[in-house]
């Protein structure tokens, strides 16, 4: 009898300890699929092109479905009814226009609620112009995506005075 399952063993086992190190679902699988190849070499299955192709279908296969199904579960969209906080309250505030666009990227810097961002026009607007009233659309990173709005960004004392008094 073949001693190929202790090698499928081992490989499993190298990649379920390598999991551990990793911050992602990907060696497990892999580990799993060795086991199954390891399974397949006890069977009496000696063929070593059977028990590799065993190893990789099983892989691949559950890489795919475990991607999909975390995707399914994580990469929910955000609820609109929920209560946003710290970062998330930026997005839909209008800002001013400190610096204007400069570079390949139309790079800029906007102020909102009186902390200046690095700022880029959104998709389809034109370079930002310093003085231009902007609503931020989203966050990526450390910099705002903003398009042009006919709202003025009212002055961040305004706003700290009715909070100190409300």
């Amino acid at each position: 009898m073949s001693q190929a399952w202790v090698i499928w063993l081992i490989i499993a086992a190298i990649f379920v300890v390598a999991e551990v190190f990793t911050s992602g679902f990907f060696l497990l699988w892999f580990g799993v699929g060795a086991l199954a190849a390891a399974v397949m070499a006890m069977l009496g299955v000696s063929s070593l092109a059977a028990q590799t192709l065993v190893f990789l279908a099983v892989s691949v296969a559950l890489v795919v479905a475990s991607r999909t199904i975390f995707e399914k579960f994580i990469n929910r969209p955000a609820d609109a009814n929920r209560l946003r906080s710290g970062i998330e309250t930026i997005v839909g505030q209008v800002g001013t226009v400190v610096e204007s666009s400069r570079g390949a990227l139309n790079e800029g810097a906007v102020r909102v609620y009186g902390s200046v961002w690095t700022a880029f026009p959104a998709e389809g607007e034109w370079p930002l112009r310093e003085g231009d009233s902007v609503a931020v659309e989203r966050i990526e990173g450390n910099a705002i995506y903003v398009r042009r709005t006919a709202l003025r960004a009212r002055p961040f004392a305004e706003i700290s005075e009715e909070q100190s008094n409300g």
